[in-house]
């Protein structure tokens, strides 16, 4: 990356890097650490799950997995592996989207490719006991269980981003890669449970998910607002300390912070709108459901009155009493 180097050291003003603009989106790619590899073997191993399924005959939606392959680990690799990669620590704009992306967009579709379903169809009979372990333990329990996922998605940037954390993550390159992954697994403890479609333990019903849902709205309203409105800056010195003649670090504060104002109000107002659309089709299920099985209580009557005005109506046995 541009801004920091392995020791966590400061770019003199010669080293600056250029201008950030859309190509560089695409020129400043970087496929050289941990995270390629572990979004390569994620895919891999989806693909390899839905292969299986296949030679066995049955069927995996295409849906599932395009989300989980496309917006899901794309998406992560979009943020992550790309120019915006090479200058999240050089603007916090930048940083501010691969946040929106790294802990609401990617975890949303991750969940709706439901990998857990798939494991659990394709893993023999000893592996898939463990994986139905570790999901309904006690950690998961607590982990995944709404109030809890939704402190943790609340609370976590306000720590990050207004004390001196943030400032360590860009002096440290380990840290800020665990802030990355950080992020992706604050938003899959939180979106898993509202919108995913793996089995987990202790699911609220709809009515509770959506008002949680709604609930956090304006969560992010009040951070993007916040940054824009706050006197000091993000990070300290670090941001003036680089020198960008193109990039002021007041005005890219104000602008990370109407990205995650209005990024985040755009995203949960969307997936407050799917969880409804799911809510309304399992009650369609439901109602499929209930259908069928007044169907099947109207049949047995029907055969069971069939049944009696046939034994009225038939002859009596010569010698059987009347």
């Amino acid at each position: 990356m541009f801004a920091a180097t392995s020791a966590g050291t400061t770019l003199l003003a010669a080293e600056a890097p250029p201008p950030f603009t859309v190509a560089r989106v695409f020129t400043e790619v970087e496929v050289d650490n941990w995270l390629t590899l572990g979004l390569v073997l994620a895919a891999g191993l989806y693909l390899y799950g839905v292969h299986r399924l296949r030679l066995r005959g049955d069927h995996w939606p295409v849906l599932r997995t395009v989300f989980f392959l496309g917006p899901g680990l794309g998406g992560i690799a979009a943020v992550t592996l790309s120019g915006l990669g090479a200058y999240d620590t050089t603007l916090l704009s930048v940083h501010m989207v691969q946040h929106m992306v790294l802990s609401m967009i990617a975890p949303i579709f991750l969940a709706l490719g439901a990998p857990v379903t798939l494991a659990l169809r394709t893993l023999p009979v000893r592996p898939r006991k463990r994986l139905l372990a570790v999901v309904h333990s006690r950690i998961a329990r607590i982990y995944t269980f709404p109030l809890v996922a939704f402190a943790i998605f609340v609370v976590n940037p306000f720590a990050l981003y207004f004390t001196d954390l943030y400032r360590f993550t860009l002096e440290h390159g380990w840290a800020h890669e665990l802030v990355h992954a950080h992020f992706i697994a604050t938003g899959c403890v939180f979106f898993w449970p509202l919108l995913g479609l793996d089995p987990l333990p202790g699911r609220w019903p709809y009515p509770g998910r959506a008002l949680l849902m709604l609930l956090s709205v304006p969560f992010h309203t009040v951070l993007g607002l916040t940054i824009m409105q706050s006197t000091t800056l993000f990070g300290g010195d670090w941001y003036p300390s680089l020198r960008l003649t193109w990039a002021d670090p007041w005005a890219d504060q104000q602008v990370a912070g109407g990205i995650l104002w209005a990024g985040g109000e755009f995203v949960s107002v969307t997936m407050l709108a799917v969880l409804v659309a799911q809510w309304i089709r399992q009650a369609e299920r439901e109602a499929r459901r209930v259908d069928r099985e007044l169907d099947r209580q109207e049949a047995r009557q029907r055969a069971a009155e069939t049944a009696e005005a046939e034994a009225a109506t038939a002859p009596t046995a010569p010698g059987t009493p009347a």
